[in-house]
């Protein structure tokens, strides 16, 4: 009994505050298919393509676990700079670490259960 009055409760604050959004927007000169036209498109970057034409994927950078131990490991390889060990691979038991050096060269560890080995 309690959880349908808890569920029909959120029903009813969910409906209340779409509807005042609708009127707030539209006391504000801003319709809904208005709002949507004013937001400008995304600029379409150049792509980067390599030797043979093939598109290179661009990997936004992410940390993880073991990103400061492969950033150590990569100081005692003379590899400073750029924003860290950024992971490549999805977060698991393996991972595999990516930093680019300040000399323009790429360093590289596989880290398994924490365990880091320059590849």
């Amino acid at each position: 009994m309690k959880r349908s009055i808890v569920l029909v409760s959120c029903a009813v604050l969910l409906s209340a505050c779409s509807t005042f959004h609708s009127a707030f927007s539209y006391l504000h000169g801003e319709p809904e298919q208005d709002q949507a036209k004013a937001k400008p498109a995304p600029a379409l970057a150049a792509q980067l393509v390599d030797a043979n034409g093939v598109p290179i994927e661009r990997i936004a950078f992410r940390a993880g676990i073991s990103s400061a131990t492969v950033e150590r490991m990569a100081k005692l390889k003379a590899c400073r700079g750029g924003e860290g060990a950024g992971l490549v691979t999805e977060p698991g038991p393996v991972e595999v670490y990516r930093m680019a050096c300040d000399n323009g060269k790429m360093f590289m560890a596989r880290c398994e259960l924490r365990q880091c080995k320059p590849m």
